[in-house]
């Protein structure tokens, strides 16, 4: 395996590694993004089986040990398992994430105390950065779950939605939410609930110019219209459990 760098956005990096034995034979990404600043943040630490490989990618740009912020989507090892690695070389960096994720596992997990962020809270990274926590209880999974938008360039780091296979290209501007749709079809990995399509919908009034896929390629174009359409494939999903739960409960009667 190996990690490839790309410039999503200005000052954004996507470290990329391919992983080509999950479900073969299209394959997985596993990216990681970083943020520059004058206290630069990286969004997902990896699988801890992957650490040393992203670390020296990671150098390839900026010195490990001047990491000042680790967040990330949710808690679950691909997104935080390398946390307890990074902080050991990284001895100025936080972690930071919503309430739910810190009460019920990071206070406890995290070799360092975490920054607990509201709902909204910004951390100002300096250097013309500033990211923004946005809860989204499970959305796509996760009751912890969330999302970092960095205003200035208008990039959603979006944890795993639109997760899709393959590994043909690093930034596309053509449709991510079609490969999205395949990928819930195979993988039904997320937690599908009522609220999940107005969820969705409330990250598209960001408009965001770069969507940050934690699996796939990161998009650049309308954000916001890509995340609608997400939204009312989730909605269509959600409608038919409902419609055969009620027909089950009918035929129970």
């Amino acid at each position: 395996m190996e990690t490839r760098i790309s410039e999503i956005a200005d000052g954004i990096f996507r470290l990329s590694t391919f992983v080509t034995d999950i479900a073969p034979p299209a394959g997985f990404t596993f990216n990681q993004f970083l943020v520059m600043g004058d206290e630069p943040l990286m969004f997902h630490t990896g699988l801890r089986k992957m650490f040393a490989l992203n670390r020296d990618a990671l150098s390839r740009i900026l010195p490990p040990e001047k990491l000042r912020w680790l967040a990330f989507g949710h808690f679950e090892a691909d997104e935080c398992g390398a946390m307890n690695e990074w902080l050991a070389v990284a001895p100025q960096a936080t972690p930071a994430h919503g309430a739910t994720g810190c009460m019920v596992s990071l206070d406890d997990f995290a070799d360092r105390k975490p920054r607990m962020l509201a709902d909204g809270e910004v951390i100002d990274l300096g250097g013309g950065k500033r990211v923004r926590f946005i809860d989204t209880p499970h959305t796509p999974h996760g009751w912890d779950a969330g999302v970092m938008f960095e205003e200035t360039t208008g990039t959603l780091m979006c944890g795993d939605l639109f997760t899709q296979l393959g590994n043909d290209r690093d930034i596309t501007g053509s449709d991510i939410v079609g490969p999205a749709v395949a990928a819930e079809d195979l993988f039904n990995y997320s937690s599908l609930n009522p609220g999940m399509g107005a969820t969705i919908r409330g990250l598209s009034a960001l408009a965001p110019k770069t969507l940050a896929l934690m699996h796939g390629p990161s998009f650049e174009g309308d954000g916001a219209a890509a995340l609608s359409a997400l939204a009312d494939d989730y909605d269509r999903r959600v409608s038919g459990r409902m419609d055969l739960a009620s027909l089950i409960a009918q035929a129970a009667e």
